[in-house]
Order: structure tokens, then sequence, then C-alpha cells
């Protein structure tokens, strides 16, 4: 892989080097490797189909949690998010010790494993959020909590700047990766001063389906927001709004 220089960026295939832009710049790359049929195919590439495989399930499962979260992550998500989460899932995936190589799968491995992913790069919870708060998931009831004691917003939480007010938010989701299917609730508090004025203790509740034997994954997470001329309006655009994993219930 090279990249490309001068005035004049390409784009498309000129003999056996392929031009294209990516989020990192304009690149060229000679084209070649394995046939695909070969690979599909041959003994030899019996591993590298069994990782396919896998991977391709990864990204299966990364893209219907992703699906569940959407609300959430409207305004929260950085642009290597897909792929960081892709990896994350795999990682679930080979924690399965039950399944044969190739056939591993999220339910049979360790979803737990997704506890701390960070939606936001840019802006992680770990680092924005410095209040105490607990995250509970009551499975039989069907519901995941996150609760926040009073704090101070200017001392507890680190807010970009331009901030002048903020808002938590969560979201509850209940996830059949083999059905492909999920039940999601959202909930948020007021918008709220960024100032030295304690907040009310704040309790966010998202429900699901009651006794579900499907992986429960409780977010958190804060938009901030500016005030301009009595309006609010979403600080850079959401750009370092942070979005965590803070509770994960396997179900298994």
């Amino acid at each position: 892989m090279a990249r490309q220089k001068g005035i004049i960026k390409l784009k498309g295939t000129i003999g056996d080097i392929t031009f294209y832009k990516t989020q990192d710049g304009h690149l060229a790359r000679e084209k070649g490797g394995i046939d695909a049929q070969r690979i599909a195919t041959d003994p030899a590439f019996q591993r590298t189909r069994e990782n396919g495989s896998e991977f391709g399930r990864a990204g299966k499962a990364g893209k219907i949690l992703r699906s569940a979260l959407r609300p959430l992550l409207l305004n929260s998500a950085d642009s290597r998010m897909v792929s960081r989460l892709t990896q994350a899932m795999v990682k679930v995936i080979q924690a399965d010790t039950t399944s044969v190589r190739g056939l591993r799968n999220v339910i049979d491995g360790e979803a737990e494993l997704l506890f701390g992913f960070e939606f936001n790069i840019r802006g992680k919870l770990g680092t924005s959020l410095f209040a105490p708060f607990t995250a509970t998931i009551d499975r039989v009831a069907g519901t995941l909590d996150a609760d926040l004691a009073s704090f101070i917003p200017s001392n507890m939480l680190a807010a970009p700047s331009g901030t002048t007010h903020f808002k938590m938010v969560s979201g509850g989701a209940e996830v059949d990766f083999e059905a492909e299917t999920f039940v999601v609730s959202t909930s948020e508090s007021v918008i709220l001063p960024w100032s030295t004025a304690a907040t009310a203790a704040i309790n966010l509740s998202n429900a699901v389906t009651a006794n579900s034997t499907s992986p429960l994954f409780l977010a958190l997470g804060i938009e901030f927001y500016q005030e301009i001329n009595g309006q609010m309006y979403p600080l850079k655009n959401g750009a370092y709004n942070p979005l965590s994993i803070v509770k994960v219930d396997s179900g298994v």
C-alpha cells in the first residue's frame, strides 16, 4: 500500500495498480492475491475459511448490536467504531470453548468481554464522567438501570470546550444474535447546566422482556450542548459525546 502524492488524486485501476480513497488519504496498491475459488475449496485454506466464517459472524453480531443501540449511536460514535466493535466481537466468539473452530459464536462465547466498550474513541465515558454510578441488570424483571447520586457537573464531568449544558442518556438492549432480533429501551435525563450547582439524583431505567434468556447490554452516555440565545445546540455535532457499555449479562 502506497500513499498518493501530488495535486491530482486518482481513483480506479490502471494496469495492476488500484487507486482509492480512505480516511487516511488517497492510497494505491498492486492488484493480486489468491484466487477466491482456491480459498473456497483447497484443503490448505481450511483455517482461512474457518477464520473467515467467524469474522463474518462477528461482523453480523456487531451490526445487530449497533442496530439495537442506534438511537444513542446517532449522537455518539466515531468513524472507526464499526471495525473496533467487530474486533471486539471476534474476541467474544473466540472465547467459545464448546463449538468447533469455524462454528464458534457469540451465544456460546463471552459477551461480557464487551463490558467497557467505548463507542466514541474521541470522547470516552471513562475519561469524561467521574461521578460514581451504579449499573444494574435485573433479568427477571427485565430492567436495566443506571443510577447516579447527586454530583457537581463542573467537578465531575470533563466537558469539551464550549459546553454549557449536558444530559445523561442510557439504553438497555436485549439481543438475540441467532434470530437477529432485539428489544431496546432508552432513557435520558433533562438537559442540565454544566455548572457548580449540584444535580439531583439521576435514575435512567430501561425495560426489556422479563425473564429473557438473550444477552442483555446496558449503555450509558453523555450528550453535550451549547446554549445560544436560549436555544440548545449539540456541541460540535456530538463529536465528543461518550457512550459506553457499562453492564453485560450474557444469559448463559
